[in-house]
């Protein structure tokens, strides 16, 4: 018998023997492997005498079939085995008493998302969502972002390939829907936004609700009475003092950072009293060239758009100190911060 016969003899009733699938996948290598003898006799051809190098290498070939043949069945056999064994060690006997499940909750960013989707319901928004990959007319371009603006560096946008990146704000939805849509518009778009930052009040992925309405005569005072009222809803405050400043973004003209008035009471802010001013949000009325851009006529429709970070609405609105626990997933912490399923906010009975 040749030296070939007996090695793969020997392999065969090593494989039939073996225990485990690691030990198995083991001797596959030993075999198979680029350092395996079936590599190593097939190495020897070239060396073989011009008559001989075709049976050889016809024989190594079949050797190498029926040894692969030998390793699935062997294979299979473990892993129904192992199936097996798993599906008795973690049986569940039916007839123990039932444990109850543990009460599930609202994350607070999702329940945040839910009183401001109320809120700007009842003003007659309606809710759009968008997809989170981007291209760079949508997220950029078509938002009146100059080439050379920072807000497009590497540094601040997650890039994809080509001209695909993860979305930097959800007014990309914006653009989308009015793209497709005739005016007025009336839209609220939250979702998940990502850039690159990470502190104690920033993530890499974050969450934003932006509003749009465009119609004919729409002006600031229509912003600002918009900020009022939603201001005064989501933090449960009667009059809570806002203040305009003066500030630049691409899409809109004029634009304003908006502060609330807030102070603190045992060392926590509370929205609505005291002397002390705190940036919330930005805003302004919609560039005429974003509208341009959508194929809406900028002289006869006018609008504001204003954007918010839901994470940040949530820590204020919740007491809420470090922004990184909103993802650490600690069961205690959803625990002390628990909403119900079953409580829907609503500007009836309230929505806290």
């Amino acid at each position: 018998m040749s030296e070939l016969e007996l090695k793969f003899k020997e392999c065969v009733e090593k494989v039939r023997a073996s225990k485990t699938l690691p030990e198995l996948e083991q001797i596959k290598a030993e075999v198979l492997g680029k350092s395996g003898f079936l590599t190593l006799e097939m190495g020897k051809i070239k060396d073989l005498p011009v008559e001989e190098k075709k049976s050889f290498g016809a024989r190594v070939n079949q050797v190498k079939l029926e040894i692969t043949e030998v390793i699935d069945s062997v294979r299979e056999k473990l892993e129904t085995e192992s199936l097996n064994q798993k599906l008795q060690s973690e049986r569940i006997d039916v007839t123990l008493p039932v444990t109850p499940l543990p009460k599930g909750s609202i994350h607070p960013i999702n329940r945040a998302f839910e009183e401001a989707i109320a809120i700007f319901g009842a003003m007659g928004f309606s809710v759009v969502t968008g997809p989170e990959i981007e291209d760079d007319f949508h997220n950029f371009t078509a938002l009146n972002t100059p080439e050379t603006h920072p807000a497009r560096a590497m540094h601040d946008t997650f890039y994809i390939e080509g001209d695909k990146l993860l979305r930097t704000q959800t007014s990309s939805v914006q653009i989308r829907y009015m793209t497709n849509n005739k005016p007025p518009y009336r839209i609220i778009s939250p979702g998940r936004v990502y850039r690159c930052d990470y502190d104690a009040t920033h993530t890499p992925m974050f969450n934003q609700l932006e509003v749009l309405c465009v119609d004919k005569g729409i002006n600031m005072g229509h912003l600002k009475f918009t900020l009022s009222q939603f201001f005064s809803k989501f933090f449960e405050v009667d009059n809570v003092p806002i203040r305009l400043r003066p500030s630049f973004f691409p899409f809109t003209e004029p634009s304003a950072e908006v502060d609330v008035g807030y102070g603190k009471k045992d060392g926590a802010i509370k929205i609505g009293g005291g002397n002390e001013w705190l940036e919330i949000l930005g805003c302004g009325m919609v560039h005429p060239n974003v509208l341009k851009n959508c194929g809406v006529d900028p002289n006869e429709y006018q609008g504001f758009a204003l954007g918010m970070g839901m994470d940040r609405m949530a820590m204020l609105k919740y007491g809420i100190g470090d922004l990184r626990s909103f993802f650490e997933g600690d069961k205690r912490w959803f625990d002390y911060y628990n909403f119900s399923n079953f409580d829907i906010p609503n500007l009836i009975y309230g929505l806290s």
